[in-house]
């Protein structure tokens, strides 16, 4: 047995049923062995591409995504990945090849640091230079991806230690879960409170069915999000806030006093990291720390209850705020119509990527699951994450808004998902401009300074037709519905090219 073989088998007993991956000479051993495990090799067009649709396929899965890449820049080309995956909370595992052992310091093909590179970007980043060890360590950096706060782990796999002679031996023992803390004094905290919030983070899942005040915070523009309507008024008025895997950071204001002037403030995370900071950043006006799973932490205070019921009234009411739609075919009414596409499927996953275009998608479209480009701010990995998420869940329907300047960062995975046979449909809202870069130099420096966004007048149906979908161009607002229909009756993967007046990012 090779060492690729240990590691096909490793994936298969840990319940991987599909990597995402781009080919390349240090890993064809693994391709080799998978193909004697069942395991699908989702096999991408950019190593790049290959994160974010493990990442994507993570979130709706609610398991760990595992990328497969080469070495060298095909490492290189996957290191986004893994700054969106530690964002999001996404338990992503990166499994790369490497230059062999035996060729340490002699300038090998491909050689370099790899995990020098990926280090201050994961939970853990790990070489393996002893095929004994390939079995326990790829379990562990499995495990350790969902443990504490989920994100990514690099695994990199020298070339000689994959064809060497291995056993699968020392497979990782189960691990056994964490203790949770108790949760009285978090639940006597919101009975006393008169106007509480629980904030979640990006890697707890929504729980729709808990009548308390719970807001999903994940978005790049923080308490400006347009999915979560005018939020921010409720800064002021809260007087207890509960972070439930939420860090303290940016979107949150910090948590300062000036903008959460009557809080104070409870968190429960899964990482000691993410617990410091929280007593670093608010002092005494930290209530209480736990260090427990977010998730367990919903489980526990489904039954609270709130002193005063109207406030639940008041946080829905500013929240579900969405903005003025107008006339003719804009931002606006392409994503209100989008919206009223979505809430007739029940088992839609709606994917929103890009600056301008993505929030106004944000601030219309409800749909059961959903996943946005999040607080990395990253934008491109749209149509990537649609595969992944459609790999996770065949039966929904993925629909994945993007404008038409992050549609050209993967548009050639128009071509992996024809392959694949995945019907993604992908609405691109093309103002040909690179909108929020045009917006902010409007704002910033003048209608006189703004200049070098603006994009061609390509035709992105007729490209994703060549490369193997149905493409459709819209240039009407009365016919967006219909083609919306029509894309969602196809079989295939679908690339409407709507034809929009790009309008700046909702403000509410």
């Amino acid at each position: 047995m090779r060492g690729a073989d240990v590691v096909a088998e490793t994936l298969s007993d840990q319940g991987v049923e599909a990597v995402f991956s781009l080919s390349g000479n240090q890993i064809m051993s693994i391709y080799d062995a998978l193909l004697d495990t069942g395991i699908r090799i989702v096999h991408a067009r950019h190593e790049g591409a290959a994160g974010f649709m493990a990442e994507g396929y993570a979130q709706i899965a609610r398991r760990p995504g595992v990328a497969l890449v080469t070495a060298g820049s095909g490492l290189g080309n996957a290191i986004a990945p893994l700054l969106t995956s530690s964002a999001s909370q996404t338990p992503l595992v990166l499994i790369s090849g490497d230059s062999p052992v035996a060729l340490d310091g002699q300038g090998a093909f491909q050689e370099m640091p790899q995990i020098a590179l990926t280090a201050p970007l994961t939970k853990w980043s790990v070489r393996i230079t002893d095929p004994a060890q390939i079995a326990s360590t790829l379990a562990e950096a499995i495990w350790l991806s969902e443990d504490g706060r989920p994100g990514p782990v690099h695994v990199s796999l020298p070339d000689d230690v994959l064809k060497a002679d291995a056993q699968k031996q020392g497979m990782a023992k189960e691990k056994a879960l964490r203790a949770e803390p108790g949760y009285g004094p978090l639940s006597d905290a919101l009975s006393r409170a008169e106007k509480p919030l629980i904030l979640l983070g990006p890697g707890v899942a929504q729980p729709y069915n808990i009548q308390l005040p719970i807001l999903r915070l994940e978005s790049p523009r923080g308490g400006l999000d347009p999915s979560l309507g005018q939020f921010k008024q409720l800064w002021t008025e809260t007087d207890l806030v509960v972070a439930l895997g939420k860090p303290l950071d940016f979107s949150v204001g910090f948590g300062a006093e000036e903008s959460w002037p009557k809080a104070r403030w409870i968190t429960v995370h899964g990482d000691a990291d993410d617990v410091r900071r929280a007593e670093n950043a608010l002092g005494a006006r930290l209530l209480l720390a736990l260090r427990g799973r977010p998730g367990k932490t919903v489980e526990a205070i489904a039954g609270a209850r709130l002193r005063d019921p109207d406030w639940l009234d008041r946080v829905w009411a500013v929240t579900r705020v969405t903005p003025p739609v107008g006339q003719g075919l804009t931002s606006a009414t392409l994503c209100q119509t989008l919206a009223n596409h979505i809430a007739n499927r029940p088992n839609a996953v709606f994917i929103s990527d890009g600056g301008e275009i993505g929030q106004w998608g944000q601030a219309f479209v409800r749909a059961p699951q959903r996943i946005i480009n999040g607080t990395s701010g990253t934008i491109g990995a749209g149509i990537c994450y649609a595969i992944g998420a459609q790999i996770a869940a065949p039966e929904a329907e993925v629909v994945v808004l993007m404008g038409d300047g992050t549609a050209g960062f993967h548009f050639a995975e128009f071509e992996t998902a024809a392959r694949e046979h995945l019907p993604v449909k992908a609405v691109i809202g093309n103002d040909q401009r690179w909108n929020a870069e045009h917006q902010l130099q409007l704002r910033s420096f003048g209608a006189d300074r703004a200049h070098s966004c603006q994009l061609s007048d390509a035709d992105y149906a007729a490209a994703a037709e060549a490369f193997g979908a149905k493409g459709i161009k819209v240039e009407a607002c009365d016919a967006l519905a219909d083609a919306l229909e029509h894309a969602a009756q196809h079989e295939g993967p679908v690339c409407l090219d709507v034809r929009i007046e790009g309008l700046p990012a909702p403000q509410l």
